[in-house]
């Protein structure tokens, strides 16, 4: 199997083919950090406002403890043609009451094994984009794509 060549791609859509990269992989994986050891599971999105995504998480679950002690996190959603985004961020709790209860209310899965928004056991992380990288197939070298 020969290397895929990189093909120029114009700036302006490397924002849209990440997008829709990710959007047909639905189901990243996070990447966090425990002590000097790396640690990488599949995580479902409860909402993605262009690269800034959100996941949700109980407090018992041990990235909890992972981000708390070091919040940066990479996110890796690979579609099923081998194109790839990652998103290096940085993951914070999610403290905007607005923004929890539209989450919590377009989910209902999260209201059927939770019961209530109040839940103490739920945390909700939002990952703030540093950095975004687009790559198609296994051409071996990413694009940078713009972060507002």
């Amino acid at each position: 199997m020969e290397k895929p060549q990189l093909k120029p791609i114009a700036p302006e859509e490397l924002r849209s083919l990440a997008m829709a990269t990710m959007k047909e992989a639905k189901f990243p994986t996070l990447a966090s950090v425990d002590g000097d050891q790396a640690r990488v599971r599949p995580v479902s999105p409860v909402r993605t406002d262009e690269f800034t995504v959100y996941i949700a998480n109980l407090k018992m679950y041990h990235k909890t403890q992972e981000i708390a002690a070091n919040p940066k996190v990479e996110l890796c959603y690979m579609a099923e043609n081998h194109n790839q985004v990652r998103i290096t961020g940085v993951a914070h709790v999610l403290d905007d009451r607005p923004l929890l209860e539209a989450i919590w209310e377009s989910n209902p899965l999260l209201r059927k094994y939770l019961g209530s928004i109040d839940n103490p056991a739920l945390i909700i992380y939002r990952v703030k984009p540093m950095q975004v990288r687009y790559m198609e197939e296994w051409a071996l070298e990413y694009y940078e794509v713009p972060v507002d």
